[in-house]
């Protein structure tokens, strides 16, 4: 009695054997099968002869009576079709991650971008959760410094913010610059004024932003006379709004309480500086699929990845 033959680990070669296998059975003889598979008849016999030496097993008898299966030849018929229906469902799930995203975003973003009319960041976030209802996009809002420990230390996938001063460990893509310009409101004696005059501006109480600004936003700052700080932009907004001071806002958050009466432009052709915004990503990350689809919806697949 021979020793069966134990099958070792299943190759590619392998897999083309049973594909060929398959089509000899489907089409019911050798010489149907050549037309289908483009080899000969022979060339057929020889693949079919290795796929039996290799399971150790007689599939099928062929001679003058015909081509039939042997019972071993249907055992091994049905383990191929789930062996080759496996792996066609897992080239189909594969193919589908391309199309329908799973996972999760971790984004930090910076306070009142919302009212910015490029909307680059919100029709991103719009094309990529039409990828799929796999995708899970969680959104912080923070300050500078937090955005960027959070993507130094892997927390946050990509951040938002104003690029004032780059860190080497990281990668800005510019977005666009947003506009400021100096602001009051209607309590304040510069809202009547057509045009206060550069002592009368540089002697009103101001607004200091404490958080890290352009050298162009401090070089304007330090014109004023700052007698108060916020830690955010909607603080300078409510410390505008007392009616006691002046301070620098973006135009487009400013442009609510401006279209309410509430605030005006200082002399906006004269007071007004421009600050870069970025999405920043860790340099050297590692691919993440449903990151990188983010970036490209932004034009920027490649921005900090290993390589890059």
């Amino acid at each position: 009695m021979n020793k069966p033959v134990a099958l070792g680990q299943v190759s590619d070669f392998d897999i083309r054997l049973l594909r060929i296998f398959k089509t000899v059975v489907e089409c019911g003889s050798f010489s149907a099968a050549e037309s289908v598979l483009g080899v000969s008849r022979s060339a057929i016999s020889l693949h079919m002869g290795d796929l039996e030496k290799r399971l150790g097993v007689c599939l099928c008898r062929r001679g003058r009576a015909g081509f039939a299966l042997t019972d071993e030849g249907r055992e091994v018929l049905r383990a191929a079709n789930i062996l080759l229906s496996a792996i066609e469902d897992f080239r189909n799930e594969v193919n589908q991650l391309h199309q329908q995203l799973r996972g999760d975003l971790n984004i930090g973003i910076i306070n009142n971008l919302v009212t910015q009319s490029h909307m680059h960041i919100t029709q991103a976030l719009k094309a990529l959760s039409a990828r799929g209802p796999g995708v899970c996009i969680n959104i912080a809002m923070m300050v500078p410094s937090d955005i960027e420990q959070g993507v130094l230390d892997g927390t946050l996938h990509v951040g938002v913010i104003p690029e004032t001063h780059p860190l080497p460990g990281l990668a800005y893509l510019r977005l666009y610059e947003e506009q400021s310009s100096l602001y009051c409101s209607s309590e304040h004696p510069f809202f009547a004024a057509t045009a206060p005059d550069d002592t009368a501006i540089r002697q009103a109480h101001a607004i200091f932003p404490n958080y890290r600004i352009t050298e162009q936003a401090h070089r304007w700052l330090g014109q004023l006379h700052c007698t108060a700080k916020a830690s955010d932009r909607e603080g300078i907004a409510f410390l505008i709004l007392t009616g006691h001071y002046i301070g620098f806002l973006p135009d487009h958050y400013a442009a609510s309480w401006v279209a309410r009466g509430q605030m005006r432009a200082i002399r906006p052709d004269e007071y007004r500086y421009s600050t870069p915004l970025s999405v920043v990503v860790r340099k050297g990350r590692r691919s993440h699929m449903v990151l990188d689809s983010f970036l490209g919806e932004l034009g920027a697949e490649d921005t900090g990845r290993e390589g890059y």
